[in-house]
């Protein structure tokens, strides 16, 4: 039970009753305000008074609906009956549902961090909002160690908009399933100056799209790996200057053509694949695609992506897309099935193929 408040609060407390106990659903009249006001936070107050703050509010900006009514007072007047009143949502339980389901099936924030997250989640609507999160349990991936998540999500935003690089450490995994940072030739913990332009979500990961100011090109980091970040005072490279940025980063075709982010240039293929895999070649992407010599059963496809990307798409999808251009991407293909029949000990296909 809440604690006797001053009347001075009582305008506060109807916007609170408001936000608990109201949606498009579930509405209350001023008599039911005026119970909840006396029974959860022991103020006494008219039904005029409930009236009036709740006036105050809309003119104070906040979406409130009610239903307006006529009747016929006792001394055989009309009046206007004020009824039926509820906030306005700024998210509905649809949107809050998907903004905690995106947070359950991340795989770079950790367990703690996103409970929290889902907590102010759950905050953002009524006393009536079910997310039922508590019967579904996280992936066991999701407990990662790295605690310093959101504030290098903080420090790269901070960077990205005012221009400037990074340093930081890079973690990786060891045999006894934990991280540790990155180390150089000598055994010293390896440092990273690094150029940030955007951070991206991919395929459940969060990347740092950027530079590394020891070379030319485009290179993606792991944001959940990265700890022991410094926001330095140095200014960014121009993107411009990197090799695959010349004309700026268009995301969209970034994200397209580095489907599982490696680095290095993007170059033209052209596979053959079945039809019915049609749905995930857009997903994977996008509807820059080229397609021509289309058969009932296959449909030949033309797109610009990452080699070393499209070679381990091309790896997975073997059973249903074969590569036809450039030749040194067949070859590569070639070798690795080779070897992964040689790792199986199938067949000897050097004499096959």
């Amino acid at each position: 039970m809440y604690i006797k408040q001053s009347k001075k609060m009582l305008i506060m407390n109807i916007l609170d009753i408001l936000k608990r106990y109201t949606d498009e659903n579930h509405r209350l009249s001023q008599k039911e305000i005026m119970d909840i006001l006396e029974r959860e936070y022991e103020m006494k107050v008219e039904r005029k008074a409930i009236k009036r703050n709740l006036l105050n509010l809309i003119e104070y900006g906040y979406q409130i609906e009610y239903s307006e009514s006529i009747r016929i007072n006792k001394r055989g007047e009309e009046e206007s009956v004020y009824t039926d009143w509820y906030l306005v949502r700024e998210f509905s339980d649809a949107e809050l549902r998907l903004l905690i389901d995106s947070l359950l099936f991340s795989r770079h924030i950790p367990y703690k961090q996103c409970k929290m997250l889902i907590e102010k989640i759950e905050n953002l609507s009524n006393r009536y909002f079910k997310s039922r999160v508590k019967h579904i349990q996280m992936l066991p991936d999701n407990d990662l160690p790295n605690r310093q998540l959101f504030y290098t999500i903080e420090i790269l935003d901070q960077a990205i908009t005012k221009g400037k690089q990074v340093s930081f450490h890079y973690n990786e995994y060891h045999t006894d399933k934990k991280f540790y940072p990155r180390r150089d030739g000598e055994g010293k913990i390896r440092t990273y100056i690094i150029n940030p332009y955007q951070m991206a979500a991919v395929n459940g990961r969060y990347y740092l799209i950027c530079n590394n100011d020891k070379y030319e090109d485009v290179s993606n980091y792991r944001i959940d790996r990265i700890i022991d970040i410094r926001l330095l005072d140095t200014s960014i490279k121009p993107m411009k200057n990197v090799k695959g940025l010349e004309s700026g980063l268009n995301l969209p075709k970034h994200m397209a053509e580095h489907m599982y982010m490696f680095s290095g240039e993007s170059l033209p293929v052209t596979f053959r694949a079945k039809k019915y895999l049609l749905t995930d070649l857009f997903d994977w992407f996008g509807k820059e695609m080229q397609f021509i010599d289309e058969t009932e059963e296959e449909v030949t496809v033309r797109v610009q992506v990452n080699e070393d990307a499209m070679r381990k798409w091309a790896l997975q999808y073997a059973l249903h897309v074969k590569v036809i251009k450039p030749e040194r991407l067949v070859y590569m293909i070639q070798e690795d099935i080779k070897q992964a029949a040689r790792q199986y000990r199938i067949v000897d296909l050097d004499k096959e193929m």
